[in-house]
């Protein structure tokens, strides 16, 4: 449908549809910092070991991979709207099933469901947004991913003012508020055709820009993921990552864009460093937190109202700095937050987490813009895949990893402290025995642990403690390899006349709107 209204929206964005988008995004920060702040409760009530937290912040986490991946497939097919009822739905049924939650499964499966409408939002918002400001992505999607701190300073606010004491039940349910604002804002909306459509782009060559390299990644690590739950055999998971790949290598026949790939690898220390971290924060604070008289998720609602008004303002700091050379920077300054986390007490704390804050604002929708607007012939899928990539990365490797470092580190230091003090602390109480994805490990039986004497709970508490920190020393090997990694791109597009975004001219005939 091609008529004089329809070029004159096509020019002129429409702001109530972006912000519709932001408020959609808001809704999946609201629900990630509500369970990071019922986390510790969960493991309370239901005897959880610090791993089975893990597993469950990252099952938030990794199943938007599926989701994201497969829309992105198949969105300029189904439509936009359409999706975004899918993601409604999963956001409402989660916040029903959560409410009604009666142990680790139950919370799990929840967890899952509002992970698939997650990943659905941004299969939506991120192409939608890309398309409307075709000339500015990298800006408008840092706007855009604002959304994301910001309904983690909304809803942490809003959890924090009930009180400790509150009911994590009714906590849950607030996500409820933000879905239905979403919902009334977007379903009246006209929603732009994505670029690549426009433009005429087939769908081959959006796969091929992915290729074989691209799926190999996202499908392995879907696939190992899955295989972890299901109990698949290593060479199971092989076999099934191969053929699936083989299909698509067969009609595809390309490997995918080389700087395409390097990118989404990068998504996987990306992740680790900032979704990972925050999966934690509370719970890695609360000690030192609780020595200044603070509850430990304002460590995140204050870094993530850092994050908010700088990617609002991001335009004005684009235009100074290169997109890589940004992502460099924050790499560097994310590393030492890190670092100082791992460090400091008292006040200090907040120091850490501005430096912190400062440093992992940029990483995720800069990211985006990069692809975007280095591989818009991949469309929705380069944009999603990357997204996509971070989130698993985010849920089977960042947030596992850091409770696997704290209940290995208890064990060893358990047995330091025995070594050291002629005493049988690991052997009465690290009688757990335990599997993840990063080995087996024994982790501490917390109701043994309980009806022991306040001396020894007061060492055993100490020893956590410190694993706490040790996890946060252990991530900043992440922002490392990411500077590195980013200073090598820099060199590598100097190399061949410095970064420049690629546009692609839209067809007058194509449809413009769903």
């Amino acid at each position: 449908m091609e008529n004089t209204t329809a070029q004159i929206k096509q020019d002129v964005p429409d702001k109530k549809l972006f912000w519709a988008c932001f408020v959609a995004l808001v809704t999946t920060s609201f629900g990630f910092i509500l369970r990071a702040l019922t986390l510790p409760q969960w493991g309370e009530e239901f005897n959880l070991t610090n791993t089975q937290i893990g597993e469950i912040a990252g099952v938030g986490l990794w199943p938007f991979a599926i989701s994201i991946v497969l829309f992105s497939l198949f969105v300029d097919r189904i439509g936009y709207k359409n999706s975004m009822i899918f993601a409604f739905v999963c956001h409402v049924a989660s916040a029903i099933l959560t409410f009604f939650a009666t142990g680790y499964w139950s919370l799990y499966i929840a967890t899952f469901i509002v992970a698939l409408g997650n990943g659905t939002v941004e299969a939506v918002v991120n192409p939608v947004v890309a398309t409307m400001f075709s000339r500015d992505k990298t800006k408008w999607l840092n706007m855009l991913h604002a959304g994301w701190p910001a309904g983690l300073v909304l809803g942490g606010i809003l959890a924090l003012l009930m009180g400790e004491e509150s009911s994590w039940r009714l906590k849950m349910i607030l996500i409820l508020l933000p879905t239905v604002v979403y919902a009334i804002m977007m379903f009246p909306r006209r929603i732009p055709v994505n670029e690549r459509v426009q433009a005429g782009v087939s769908y081959l060559a959006m796969l091929k820009e992915v290729g074989i390299l691209g799926a190999l990644i996202v499908i392995g690590l879907i696939v190992f993921q899955i295989g972890a739950i299901a109990e698949w055999s290593l060479i199971t998971n092989i076999i099934i990552t191969l053929a699936i790949v083989a299909v698509f290598g067969y009609f595809v026949r390309s490997l995918g864009q080389p700087v395409f790939i390097i990118l989404i690898l990068l998504m996987i220390p990306v992740a680790t460093t900032e979704l990972g971290t925050d999966s934690w924060i509370t719970d890695l604070m609360t000690p030192e937190m609780r020595k200044i008289g603070l509850q430990a998720g304002w460590i995140l609602v204050y870094t993530s109202t850092i994050m908010a008004v700088l990617r609002l303002s991001a335009g004005s700091i684009i235009h100074r700095i290169s997109p890589l050379g940004l992502l460099a920077l924050s790499s560097a300054i994310a590393g030492i937050g890190l670092l100082l986390f791992s460090a400091s007490s008292g006040a200090m704390i907040l120091v850490a987490a501005t430096v912190f804050g400062l440093g992992k604002t940029f990483f995720w929708p800069t990211m985006l813009g990069v692809v975007a607007e280095r591989f818009p012939k991949g469309g929705a899928l380069t944009l999603n895949i990357t997204g996509g990539v971070g989130m698993i990365a985010g849920g089977v490797i960042g947030a596992v990893i850091l409770g696997f470092i704290q209940d290995t580190t208890i064990e060893q230091n358990l047995s330091e402290y025995d070594r050291l003090n002629n005493t049988e602390l690991h052997e009465t109480y690290a009688t757990e025995e335990k599997t993840s994805i990063f080995g087996d490990y024994l982790a501490l039986d917390l109701t043994l642990l309980n009806k022991a004497d306040d001396d020894i709970r007061k060492t055993v508490t100490n020893i956590q403690e410190g694993a706490k920190k040790e996890a946060l020393r252990t991530v900043a090997i992440f922002p490392a390899i990411m500077l590195i990694s980013y200073i090598a791109l820099i060199f590598y597009f100097k190399s061949r006349g410095g970064y420049r975004a690629v546009i692609l001219e839209k067809k007058e005939e194509t449809e413009k709107f769903e």
